[in-house]
């Protein structure tokens, strides 16, 4: 493999490096309209009318739109289909948008849209889980303000627990998390001949949206089409959310038949997008005296916000994985997704796992903690290995490499040398030493399969350049780098040849969202595909130039194509393969269609499947606490990955790196307020605190390989697993250092010192 698995420069980083990317706000288009969103002043309260005049005779304004207006069905097309574009006879969450003001400039939208006034009776808004699920809530979902719930049932853990020689139990909490991406949501909308929509944005699921414009203008699939501009990250939070703002420019568009411009300033996009789901999981687990867990009851509950969105498939991903990597033969794991009147929750990095993570991996250290065992030992002690079998009562068979990162990491961190009970640490400056292990299952699994397909396309071009057309996306993960050292090996072409284009909705079929770690694995089994149609082509083109008796005689690696039983003697390039491939009239195209791997789960029970393949990762966090204030300092994160087979080991390096520094701010700092009527207080980074580089500990990212059998080159998908566990491994450093449990995310200096709850 000349190119897979080696750390290739990045297609995108000189334009980016030089300026010349462009982004959503970098698009212009002649005659275009400028809008801005109107937005609920109230958390819950009955719409009962709107006055639009007085922004109407602004100079500059040419309408107002409201949701009578819409001229599809007003209503976001994710899960449940719960979300309107725009708010129509209720609000139900502080910020909901409910106008759409249009004019020439965003200067005169802005001015109007402080005009549009509403008359709105309030109402009492429910702004937590606790009090959400409360017998004497109002509901304001269902009968019981519920989204969704699950079930996971395996052996008899209320027996089980009975006979259990220790009982645990213990209740954590998690926050809000905002994706601070550094490119806000935007799209522009432009009209065409025949009733075509053409949405250009920053966005991670440009099929998500192609579903929403098309169903907010009443207009066939093939009416629509979305481009994805080169998108200055996501992380989760340009998956569902995109959607919306599309919706609401596409809208414009045909309305008035012209280019139409929605982009957020970074305030307006805390307050409305979507966020991390808020955790509530109680866990009572039994072990027998060796720390061995005989039994395991969970209790999950997720803060949904005001809308579905994607709480259910979130809640799915958290509850199969919310006893972590352990075997347990009896368990029981029940979830709901919480509806409040908060901004609508989605996909962040890690999709509901990472609340379940801190929970779990802090339980399993008061575990060890209590039976006094070495909180590495515990881990061997009930780690996955081949063989094992999973809350779902799947076995693992293969490409199951979480020992080897727990020897790995806690090898180069130096455990043995560093860990010591806090009773042992004194001093008023301590130091202390955590871990926490992870697996996570790559795709969209069992829940969301009918998801799990990829379409691209492969044109080798006259010249020898090679186009592909992929239906996942590049926001800035290095996915068009990594596809096209997929693509250039699978053909034998040079990597240099080689182009990955933003993906279009015009150029593949609908091939699911880009998420879930699926992306290389997903996209580049399509691609793999593609190109095992046009290798045998290229072969027939090489054994005409070298005179050869069949394809069978040559061979064609990095762009050389040459005799087998001659490998040092005459050669042919890959453009001159390309144009005798032309010459002789072969096909030059091919497309790709790939399937993920089969996966099963019982809707009941929630045995079965759950995913095809799981990558593992350990952390080890090291901190330094001052015990007279409190505060402390994370000086060093070791973690050990497996991804199956890093295609790019820089890459892989750098999302260690990122998603590490990501999961810091997560434990440490990050947090969302509202006041007492459901109102945000902090949407701005000056009061939405983020770690930067003044923060960063030392980062020691480690590579651990178990290939995949179905993975192309043998890789999984591990993208998201780098934040996912770096909290409980931070958490369980402080512990060590201090002696002090948190169990309520962010860690802070107030609640080292006993000051906060």
């Amino acid at each position: 493999m000349p190119v897979v698995g080696k750390p290739v420069a990045r297609k995108d980083a000189l334009d980016k490096l030089r300026g010349l990317a462009r982004y959503i706000d970098d698009y212009n288009f002649s005659d275009i309209l400028h809008i801005v969103t109107v937005r609920s002043p109230h958390a819950y309260g009955r719409l009962k009318s709107i006055d639009k005049s007085a922004a109407e005779r602004m100079p500059g304004v040419v309408g107002v739109i409201t949701a009578d207006q819409v001229p599809g069905k007003n209503a976001v097309p994710l899960v449940l289909e719960d979300e309107p574009f725009l708010a129509q006879d209720y609000v139900r969450f502080h910020g909901e948008p409910v106008a759409l003001v249009v004019a020439e400039s965003y200067e005169e939208a802005q001015a109007a849209a402080a005009l549009v006034t509403m008359d709105i009776e309030p109402l009492k808004p429910l702004l937590s889980i606790r009090d959400a699920i409360a017998e004497s809530a109002p509901k304001i979902y269902g009968s019981d303000n519920c989204f969704s719930r699950y079930n996971v049932e395996k052996g008899n853990a209320e027996e089980a627990m009975k006979s259990a020689k220790h009982v645990f139990e213990q209740e954590y909490e998690t926050p809000y998390q905002e994706h601070a991406y550094l490119e806000t949501n935007g799209v522009i909308a432009v009209p065409g001949i025949e009733g075509t929509m053409t949405v250009y944005g920053t966005m991670q699921c440009p099929f998500y949206v192609h579903d929403a414009v098309a169903q907010a203008l009443g207009r066939e699939r093939n009416q629509v089409r979305i481009v994805q501009t080169t998108t200055g990250g996501g992380f989760g939070g340009k998956e569902d959310f995109p959607s919306v703002v599309a919706g609401q420019a596409a809208i414009v568009a045909q309305l008035f038949n012209r280019p139409a411009k929605l982009i957020y300033k970074r305030e307006e996009d805390i307050i409305a997008s979507s966020k991390r789901h808020p955790g509530l999981i109680k866990m009572k687990i039994g072990t027998d005296d060796n720390g061995k867990i005989t039994a395991a009851l969970i209790d999950y509950y997720v803060d949904g916000g005001a809308y579905s969105t994607l709480t259910p498939i979130v809640l799915w991903r958290g509850t199969v994985h919310a006893l972590g990597p352990y075997e347990c033969d009896h368990v029981h794991i029940r979830s709901w997704g919480v509806a409040t009147n908060k901004v609508p929750c989605g996909a962040y990095r890690g999709f509901g796992s990472p609340q379940v993570i801190f929970a779990g991996e802090s339980m399993i250290d008061e575990i060890a903690v209590a039976l006094n065992i070495d909180p590495i030992e515990i881990r061997r002690i009930n780690g996955y290995k081949v063989g094992s079998s999973t809350a779902t009562s799947q076995i693992i068979d293969q490409s199951c490499g979480l020992m080897e990162t727990i020897e790995k990491a806690s090898a180069k961190a130096d455990w043995k040398g560093k860990w010591q009970k806090p009773e042992q640490r004194a001093g008023i400056l301590r130091k202390g030493v955590g871990v926490s292990t992870v697996y996570y299952g790559v795709g969209l699994g069992a829940g969301g399969k009918h998801l799990d397909r990829a379409g691209t396309s492969i044109t080798i071009m006259k010249d020898g350049s090679v186009h592909c057309a992929i239906g996942n996306v590049e926001m800035g993960q290095g996915a068009r780098t990594v596809l096209a050292q997929i693509a250039a090996d699978a053909l034998g072409a040079p990597y240099d040849l080689v182009n990955v284009v933003e993906t279009d909705t015009n150029l593949v079929p609908d091939s699911g969202p880009t998420v879930a770690s699926r992306t290389t694995f997903m996209s580049g089994n399509s691609l793999m595909l593609a190109a095992e149609q046009l290798r045998p082509r290229l072969l027939q083109a090489a054994a005409e130039l070298l005179g050869a008796p069949g394809t069978d005689a040559v061979e064609l690696i990095d762009g050389k194509a040459f005799l087998k039983a001659d490998p040092n003697g005459k050669q042919f390039g890959f453009r001159e393969l390309a144009a005798k491939l032309y010459a002789i009239r072969l096909m030059p195209s091919a497309f790709g269609w790939f399937i993920a791997p089969d996966s099963s789960y019982d809707k009941d029970t929630g045995q079965g499947n759950a995913y095809f393949v799981y990558s593992y990762c350990t952390n080890i966090a090291e901190v330094e606490v001052d015990m007279e204030t409190g505060e402390f300092r994370v000086t060093r994160i070791t973690s050990a990955h497996d991804m199956g087979k890093a295609i790019n080991p820089q890459q892989v390096e750098g999302q260690i790196e990122g998603g590490t520094l990501q999961g810091m701010g997560y434990a440490t700092m990050e947090e969302i307020r509202h006041d007492a009527n459901g109102r945000m207080l902090n949407n701005a980074f000056a009061t939405y605190i983020l770690p930067t580089t003044e923060d960063t500990p030392e980062l020691d990212p480690i590579i651990v390989e178990h290939a995949y059998d179905r993975g192309p080159y043998g890789a999984k998908g591990f993208g998201e697993v780098p934040l996912m566990g770096i909290a409980p491994a931070i958490s369980n450093a402080i512990y060590n250092a201090t002696g002090i449990r948190i169990r309520k995310l962010p860690i802070k200096p107030e609640k080292i010192l006993g000051l906060d709850e």
